[in-house]
């Protein structure tokens, strides 16, 4: 995927984790995951506090029912995707959620940005984030000026932060990834690189 660099200041953060489904014997093809909860909290870039969340759990289509492996990793059950709502449903809300105004959608490496632009591709839906993209992982190897790659929860642990609610389930870790902002990002700026996917 081509990427170009920029930089660039915002007024938000949205940082969003991503939980999709998932096997452990090859029955799910990397390209047929789909999202199955959506974790998000909005953060203010002149602060770097919370300002509000958005969660909802999304019914896959492809493959409806989650193996026995992802309903252990994210301690998400059946009866949770089958009462959620719709990709394009879960887009929508998340779009009006945090409306309009300057704010940079970032995750934890590049796995939720490339998830949701495989399944805007084969639904055909508009992702709400204008194509920017922060990696927070990169940004925090970035700032404490080494090549090493450390996954949320080790960042946590090199910070001396405790890792807080449910590991890999969406809402809980995007509220930890918000925890390591001020390890990534100047207060007040986001003049930092900013990946922007081609349109």
């Amino acid at each position: 995927m081509n990427h170009r660099e920029s930089y660039e200041k915002c007024e938000r953060y949205v940082v969003i984790d991503l939980e999709a489904t998932c096997c452990d014997d090859g029955s799910i093809r990397r390209r047929d995951t789909e999202i199955i909860e959506i974790g998000a909290v909005l953060v203010d870039a002149s602060t770097l506090q919370p300002i509000d969340e958005y969660q909802c759990f999304v019914r896959p289509k492809l493959h409806p029912k989650l193996t026995e492996f992802c309903r252990e990793l994210t301690k998400i059950r059946q009866y949770d995707v089958d009462k959620g709502v719709t990709l394009a449903e879960a887009l929508d809300g998340l779009s009006l959620w945090f409306a309009d105004g300057d704010a940079l959608f970032c995750s934890w490496g590049d796995y939720d940005n490339t998830q949701f632009e495989i399944e805007a591709k084969r639904n055909k839906l508009r992702l709400p984030f204008g194509g920017r993209h922060l990696n927070l992982k990169r940004a925090f190897s970035e700032r404490r000026g080494t090549e090493e790659r450390f996954g949320m929860a080790g960042a946590l642990r090199v910070v001396g932060l405790p890792l807080v609610g449910t590991h890999h389930r969406g809402i809980d870790d995007a509220r930890n990834i918000a925890r390591l902002l001020p390890y990534c990002v100047d207060v007040g700026s986001a003049v930092t690189s900013v990946e922007e996917s081609p349109r």
